[in-house]
């Protein structure tokens, strides 16, 4: 009893008094993970006894301009109510791109505390322009290196309407490199770019997507050099047997891997995101979520489906929907592979390492609840 309740006011104490202000720090024996009130992203995932964090992207201002005080892109962020730009009007009215979720200071509302085994956290936020509350619970294992996050997106408008929601996940370097490998169980997909298809005859297949009548292996990303800076993003579907998705990044030079789980009847496609700047790899984003196409709601509503998945929910007056995801780090050697599959087995998460002679690796993950 005596040390559940120091792990609690030391915990706590990293809110008032931890790395940086306006953080939740939720630190087990095993890892730490960090929360910007500002925005409300996850900014930091690390083992204790490692300095490599693959969540320490920040936007950079030849994108977009900070405004002091105001909240910016960084790290895992969550998009909502929408993924990507707002229509004309919307935009002339103030809606920002990526929905007002990432934009917004978000209101820590219990913890972190420490029982059963686990550090909880919990906090949420109000959009006022899209007229919906979203509530998080955020839990860190005592003694593993797995998060699960649960958030609540409630619809405070008298009317029902459409929306978004997207996980934003976004990894830099140092972690990110050109030996960092994207792995994942998705299927069918289609890069923005190109022409939507029309069916999975005309589709790619993940890791490849067609770019000017090639196929680019999205699992890398290589600098170009020069002076360039290239955006892209391509987006994928689950195959219907598929329970669970899953995405993951490996980084061999730093000995880490981070992964994503979910069930994909809470998120039915992955984007990946490739950013070159100046020359130079910047960023990728392993973006899960209820939509893969990155265009306004006039858009996707006249679209409907693509693939055979919607590109939006519906969230009637006063309804909430709950939607459920894990993350968690992984040591890896420098001779790692890459990943082949990604399983939940006897409370532990299992990696599948890819090659004819595979390893087998797991993380320990007793308190993880998707459900």
């Amino acid at each position: 009893m005596v040390r559940r309740l120091v792990l609690m006011l030391l915990t706590a104490a990293a809110v008032a008094a931890g790395d940086s202000p306006g953080l939740v720090v939720l630190r087990g024996r095993t890892a730490a993970v960090s929360v910007a009130l500002g925005g409300g992203a996850i900014v930091e995932f690390r083992f204790l006894d490692q300095s490599a964090n693959p969540l320490n992207w920040e936007l950079a201002a030849e994108l977009e301009a900070r405004e002091p005080g105001r909240p910016f892109l960084r790290g895992h962020f969550l998009c909502l109510d929408r993924w990507g730009a707002p229509s004309e009007a919307e935009g002339r009215n103030g809606m920002p791109f990526h929905g007002e979720a990432p934009r917004r200071d978000w209101r820590l509302e219990r913890g972190p505390e420490t029982a059963g085994g686990r550090i909880t956290a919990e906090m949420a936020c109000d959009l006022p322009m899209a007229g919906l509350k979203v509530a998080r619970e955020i839990r860190l294992g005592e003694a593993e290196s797995v998060l699960t996050v649960v958030e609540r997106v409630t619809n405070a408008n008298k009317l029902g309407r459409v929306y978004n929601i997207v996980q934003h996940p976004t990894i830099a370097p140092p972690f990110l490199g050109e030996g960092t490998r994207i792995d994942s169980n998705a299927g069918y997909g289609f890069g923005q770019t190109a022409s939507v298809p029309a069916s999975r005859a005309a589709a790619s297949l993940w890791p490849n997507v067609a770019s000017d009548g090639k196929a680019v292996d999205l699992r890398y990303l290589k600098a170009p050099g020069g002076d360039a800076t290239q955006s892209d993003v391509s987006s994928f579907v689950f195959d219907e047997s598929a329970e669970y998705g899953w995405v993951t990044a490996s980084s061999p030079h730093a000995g880490l891997l981070i992964g994503y789980l979910w069930r994909t009847r809470d998120y039915p496609w992955l984007n990946v995101w490739r950013h070159v700047l100046k020359g130079r790899v910047a960023a990728r984003g392993l973006e899960f979520g209820t939509t893969g196409y990155h265009q306004p709601f006039p858009v996707l509503v006249r679209t409907g489906r693509i693939l055979d998945r919607p590109l939006y929910e519906y969230l009637d007056a006063g309804q909430t929907t709950r939607k459920a995801y894990a993350a968690f780090l992984l040591a890896i050697p420098q001779d790692f592979k890459g990943v082949s599959g990604v399983t939940l087995e006897k409370g532990r998460i299992v990696v599948l390492e890819e090659g004819p002679r595979p390893r087998t690796l797991g993380v320990r993950a007793a308190t993880l609840a998707l459900d």
